[in-house]
């Protein structure tokens, strides 16, 4: 009999702790079942001569100024949906997914540094055959734009970065989201390749809006969703894990070099990248523009993007006023 009971509670033991397992392991997912979930509208696949399947929208008005718009650390090109509900009778606005980000996915080579992604972008643009547009980066993009900005002058008519990473900041470890100190970690950022808690997308999303309304469920799932596609979380792992070695101090010393029209955004309540690197890319580029929204955090336009897009609005105005507007480029077959 107590053998019995004891085998009993083993094998509700065991199946618990398959509950457990089965509850908080994900599996990737391969792209062909996001896809039509999240490749909408405009969504397209461009294949780069890299060998990269990027996921690229090019959409507004076709005969319009082009605006490239470039997303920040795990998040994808949907964070610009606002700003293109805004901006798409006057623009023509391109926004993709980056290398190991959203339904782009894993690239070959592995490259998910500032300098790969910059490379990622020339070659997008090379492929789609704009010669010359405005360029927008939020966090990590905002890295990304202003390098490409500082490697291509040519290309590049006037840059907007958005709460944008490249400057180094000292910051509340508890203001960053639980996944990225996690993925910071050498050891430990390999189990989430294989654990991801659902709960954990929400609470980084929560970090970066002050206004916690704009966090809805529709918002988390495709957070969580894509993160599961295929590579991306092995693409953050490796993105992570060069973070340790990156010169972000020799980098800002380079900011000096943009020449081309500037426009500085950034929520005041941001915790991830505080508003104190705002005025210190302000002073490091003297043309800049500076503009700063109260009560918001790092996502300026999600989080305010009527607000947010009537600053870009005015400021690419004044650029065009200049007569530094970009020339008219025939949309992509």
């Amino acid at each position: 009999m107590v053998k019995r009971i004891l085998a009993g509670t083993a094998t509700l033991i065991l199946l618990a702790l398959a509950v457990i397992v089965i509850s908080v392991v994900q599996f990737d997912v391969p792209r062909e079942q996001l896809v039509g979930k999240y490749a909408t509208g405009a969504s397209q696949f461009v294949t780069l001569p890299s060998g990269a399947s990027a996921h690229v929208r090019d959409e507004g008005n076709p005969q319009g100024p082009v605006l490239v718009l470039i997303h920040g650390s795990n998040a994808s090109l949907h964070t610009w949906e606002p700003w293109v509900a805004e901006l798409d009778t006057t623009y023509r606005i391109i926004s993709m997914d980056l290398p190991g980000h959203g339904l782009t996915g894993r690239v070959p080579g592995d490259d998910y540094s500032r300098e790969g992604m910059a490379t990622f972008l020339d070659e997008l643009m090379s492929t789609l055959k704009v010669e010359r547009f405005s360029v927008a980066g939020n966090s990590m993009g905002g890295g990304v734009a202003s390098l490409y900005t500082l490697e291509h002058p040519d290309r590049v008519s006037s840059l907007i970065l958005v709460d944008a990473a490249g400057i180094p900041v000292e910051r509340d470890e508890d203001d960053v989201p639980l996944a990225f100190r996690v993925a910071s970690m050498p050891v430990v950022s390999s189990v989430m390749r294989y654990v991801l808690p659902r709960s954990m997308v929400e609470e980084g999303l929560r970090k970066v809006f002050v206004d916690q309304s704009k966090v809805t469920e529709e918002m988390v799932s495709r957070y969580f969703d894509l993160a599961l596609h295929e590579g991306n979380r092995e693409a953050t792992r490796i993105r992570f894990s060069a973070y340790a070695s990156r010169n972000e101090e020799a980098f800002a010393a380079r900011l000096g070099d943009i020449e081309v029209p500037t426009l500085v955004m950034w929520g005041d309540k941001d915790g991830l990248i505080p508003v104190s690197a705002a005025y210190e890319f302000k002073k490091r580029i003297p043309q800049a523009e500076l503009v700063i929204f109260e009560n918001v955090g790092h996502v300026p336009m999600e989080e305010v993007p009527e607000e947010s897009a009537a600053s870009v609005r005015a400021f690419l105005a004044g650029v065009e006023a200049e007569g530094t507007t970009p020339p008219e480029t025939a949309p992509a077959e």
